[in-house]
């Protein structure tokens, strides 16, 4: 890393070096800001007070070997600590399900964010530093907040850099499960729509199925069909936003108890039979680590068998 500082306004300029290429900015940021608190990172972004080779950027611009960036003088958090509650912290640390000298695995309970921001003090990242004294850990990827299941951790930013590498370069295998709207009539379907991210649509934006959007290509396989509703497992080439609950959207049947892609009315019927959340669990990954192929599942919890139940039994 190339740093230079600027002494009379406190700018720092920092290149990117190709350990770091991959990486997003805000978490570009928060790395190099100790203290500073998440709402005030992307303040300064948003702001336009973060450039990256003299342009302005969103949070989610994806940094490359070279590019300069520029941060601004920022106030170091006096006060204490945000404190995730004991009692949620205890809960995450208790869905790790698998570790290593590396890594650890996490079992994402559903409707926990990941990580803090967007009104959030604080996501399960920071629970599990908080509970295992780790503060050193870093999240490798995104799972939606209503999404559950395997969550990759790395025990340091080095690791989790090479970490994400592997799912830029799509080298690790993802396997999930949801319960979708309706009865599935597809069989085996494989569906390859690209998608565009940020697109208005009735106030709100979302992802939507666009050829001028990136490719993304998601395997359906349909586990049992009910008369209301279907188990179906999805495995992914890609990795975009929203990309399974888009796609199930695009096949008519939408993921059961998603509010932003699927069908209010049909959610209301949902809620009624008890169905209170977005059918979505990252079920596995795999990936080779080390010289060694490693294949981690996470099993669905009670609340979701009960669900499925409920739709078999009509």
């Amino acid at each position: 890393m190339h740093e230079r500082d600027n002494a009379p306004t406190g700018v720092r300029l920092i290149e990117v070096e190709a350990t770091e290429e991959g990486q997003r900015i805000d978490n570009f940021l928060l790395r190099r800001a100790p203290g500073v608190p998440r709402s005030h990172i992307y303040r300064v972004i948003r702001k336009g007070e973060v450039r990256v080779n003299k342009g302005r950027v969103k949070p989610t611009r994806k940094l490359v070997a070279g590019d300069v960036v520029r941060i601004p003088p920022m106030q170091i958090k006096t006060g204490p600590d945000v404190r995730v509650p004991d009692k949620l912290a205890a809960t995450v640390a208790a869905s790790v399900f698998a570790e290593s000298d590396d890594y650890l695995l996490l079992n994402k309970p559903p409707g926990l964010a990941v990580h803090g921001g967007s009104g959030l003090a604080f996501g399960a990242i920071d629970a599990l530093r908080q509970a295992r004294a780790e503060p050193g850990l870093e999240l490798v990827h995104r799972l939606d907040r209503g999404t559950s299941g395997c969550l990759l951790i790395a025990r340091n930013a080095g690791v989790g850099r090479t970490m994400q590498g592997l799912f830029r370069e799509r080298e690790i295998e993802k396997s999930y499960l949801a319960l979708v709207d309706g009865k599935w009539v597809h069989g085996n379907k494989t569906v390859d729509a690209p998608l565009a991210k940020n697109k208005e649509h009735a106030g709100e934006r979302r992802v939507i199925v666009s050829e001028s959007g990136q490719s993304a290509v998601s395997h359906f396989d349909c586990i049992e069909a009910y008369e209301q509703g279907s188990a179906v497992r999805v495995n992914i080439e890609t990795g975009r936003t929203h990309q399974i609950r888009v796609h199930a959207k695009h096949c008519a049947h939408p993921v059961i108890g998603d509010t932003r892609y699927g069908d209010n009315q049909r959610n209301t019927y949902f809620k009624r039979l008890g169905l209170q959340r977005l059918y979505l669990h990252s079920e596995r990954l795999a990936f080779s680590w080390q010289g060694e192929y490693v294949d981690l599942r996470a099993p669905v919890d009670e609340q979701w068998q009960q669900a499925q139940s409920r739709l078999r039994d009509g």
